[in-house]
């Protein structure tokens, strides 16, 4: 498949796990008042509020609290002429404005970008992948992290978190309730009890079920960036010969803190006893091999 296709499908897969993301949570809320009745539903809003409160805070601030989180030292054009003259190069590509550039000092190859949209964005190195990498390769992983910023995956991540921390919390508050309350008090007595076991089984599977869609949606995210990359390079070769050298490299940045492990161009958390079904990335070889073949369309 050509760029486009590749963008165009992974969209469509993203949307529909959103929808997905959606459906569970109304599928949350009906066990939740299956299981419990009506005077429960004050603590939807709860849990709702808690888990924006939560994630929106952290994404209106996440350049700043991306910086913390891995060391990231903001540096300006005079530090670093040629890799500055790179990233122009894409920005001009793309139409996207000029990004904060910061550095992390760590031997292993990788990078990422953040921020809540275009006009605060930024993309980060580690030294390591700025002493492996070429020009051309380079310019991939720029290409690459800044299809992140123009497609809204900062935006996107968010609004998957939020969903599922709210169903994280919404169905901790009613196993809590079921173990400690009582169960539910104003349960009518001829409640079908297969509707009320299948409440309960929802209620105790939703987080995991979430957590699975929020991980397909980062690797759908992932596949769109590489997608995209190429269509502002029009190189295909440039970001597969870099995810090439990520590849064949077996170091591992020091920050490999599952909070921002999804932000990274390769996930420390590859080639962990994760299962590929929570992997925030698709399978590096994947990615090169669907990259190969939209080189042989060039």
């Amino acid at each position: 498949m050509n760029f486009r296709t590749q963008q165009s499908a992974n969209k469509r897969k993203t949307i529909g796990l959103l929808v997905g993301m959606a459906v569970l949570v109304w599928l949350v809320v009906y066990a939740a008042l299956t299981y419990f009745g009506t005077s429960t539903a004050g603590i939807v809003p709860i849990a709702v509020g808690i888990a924006l409160i939560s994630v929106w805070g952290s994404y209106y601030g996440s350049d700043k609290l991306v910086i913390t989180m891995t060391g990231a030292k903001l540096i300006q054009e005079s530090d670093n002429p040629k890799l500055f003259n790179l990233i122009q190069e894409v920005t001009i590509a793309s139409g996207l404005p000029m990004p904060k550039v910061a550095i992390v000092v760590d031997t292993a190859p990788n990078a990422f970008a953040t921020g809540r949209n275009p006009e605060h964005a930024l993309i980060a190195f580690t030294t390591g992948i700025l002493d492996a990498m070429d020009r051309d390769q380079l310019q991939g992983v720029i290409a690459h992290e800044l299809a992140h910023v123009a497609n809204r995956d900062t935006l996107v991540s968010a609004v998957a978190a939020t969903t599922a921390g709210a169903i994280a919390i919404l169905s901790d508050m009613m196993t809590r309730m079921m173990w400690f309350g009582g169960g539910r008090r104003d349960r009518d007595s001829n409640a079908n009890p297969i509707a009320l076991v299948l409440s309960l089984l929802i209620l105790i599977l939703a987080p995991l079920a979430a957590i699975l869609l929020k991980s397909a949606i980062s690797r759908k995210r992932e596949s769109l960036a590489d997608a995209t990359a190429v269509a502002f390079t029009r190189n295909p070769a440039g970001l597969r010969s870099a995810l090439e050298v990520l590849a064949a490299d077996s170091t591992v940045v020091r920050q490999k803190s599952t909070s921002v492990a999804h932000i990274w161009i390769e996930s420390p958390l590859d080639g962990t006893s994760v299962s590929k079904l929570f992997s925030t990335h698709p399978p590096i070889a994947e990615r090169i091999a669907v990259l190969k073949a939209m080189e042989s369309l060039n």
